[in-house]
């Protein structure tokens, strides 16, 4: 056959594949995300997300040395309180003894500035109902009220030593806010990663067993419409405008068209998440043998990336550090 253009000449070998690849997936783009338990004296297996755990303080610290290790550079930190220590406004979560708090502090003596901390700024974790933020007597959550509570956070985790700060409440005005406050307390140099397009998605369910939630009802007034595009195009933008160091997609396979509107538009770096029920589908078919579960890994990550993420956070972080190494 007189074939001019045979693309298949540069797919022959893997020296030829690698020469020519368009994408590449490092471990210094991954981060972890990391729950860390009050009162907690072992590391606690997660059921619905098999491979992770609930920390210690000194089993956090060990997992964040192994994920260093590998080639993971930053951490997301979420606190989980004892259960009586909740209430209405979440107000432990800037308590400077609170867990979140005491573990973004030990981990900044453990590692200096060798590992990035970054802490999840959101209430639902410390609140006894399981919202984002402060509600009224009909259950509704109340915007503004609640922003400033993520102000008091965002202070209370750049004191601890916070590397940077993550809210993730989807509260309108809450980037802008955080950033006055901090600048304001003498931390500018504290960075903002905004969950800017965070939908309410049922891909987030097993999360809610590694935080321990106490939510009621759903998030569906605050967090975005799984059905729109252009609204997360907004928030992207507002975002950006209030002062966010990164962007952030959330959940993302299901989200890449939204991934690569948000990294066509935006003028800082863009994150996306691949949330624990994308986790958790692929390690459950994996073990059932179903799939080759580390080449879907890899496979899902480098889709990311290909649709533009500059940062990946991800549960098979350590593990997929591991293997491109």
């Amino acid at each position: 056959m007189s074939i001019a253009r045979r693309p298949r000449r540069l797919r022959q070998n893997p020296a030829f594949r690698d020469l020519v690849a368009e994408t590449s997936l490092r471990p210094s783009d991954l981060i972890l995300p990391m729950f860390v338990v009050d009162g907690l004296n072992e590391p606690r297996d997660i059921p619905s997300m098999p491979g992770v755990q609930q920390h210690s303080l000194d089993s956090l610290k060990r997992a964040a040395h192994e994920a260093l290790d590998a080639g993971v550079t930053c951490v997301d930190l979420f606190g989980v309180p004892r259960e009586e220590d909740k209430d209405a406004t979440g107000s432990v979560a800037w308590d400077p003894q609170g867990i979140l708090n005491v573990a973004i502090a030990e981990l900044r003596q453990e590692f200096g500035d060798d590992l990035i901390v970054m802490a999840d700024t959101c209430l639902d974790e410390f609140t006894s109902h399981g919202h984002c933020g402060v509600i009224d007597d009909q259950g509704r959550v109340l915007n503004d009220e609640t922003v400033e509570l993520y102000q008091d956070m965002a202070r209370s985790q750049a004191r601890a030593g916070a590397h940077m700060v993550s809210p993730s409440g989807m509260m309108d005005g809450q980037i802008a806010a955080i950033r006055e406050a901090l600048d304001e307390a003498g931390h500018e140099d504290v960075a903002i990663m905004a969950y800017s397009a965070k939908y309410a998605s049922a891909f987030f369910g097993p999360f809610r067993d590694a935080v321990g939630s106490s939510l009621e009802g759903d998030r569906r007034t605050y967090q975005q419409d799984p059905r729109n595009f252009r609204e997360s195009m907004l928030e992207v933008d507002l975002d950006i405008e209030e002062g966010a160091d990164i962007v952030m997609v959330k959940p993302g396979l299901p989200y890449l068209d939204v991934l690569a509107g948000a990294v066509e538009r935006s003028s800082v770096p863009v994150a996306v998440y691949q949330v624990s029920g994308e986790y958790a589908m692929i390690q459950a078919a994996s073990q059932n043998g179903w799939i080759d579960g580390e080449a879907v890994m890899l496979e899902s990550l480098t889709a990311f990336k290909r649709a533009g993420a500059d940062q990946i956070l991800t549960y098979f972080a350590t593990d997929a550090a591991r293997l491109l190494k």
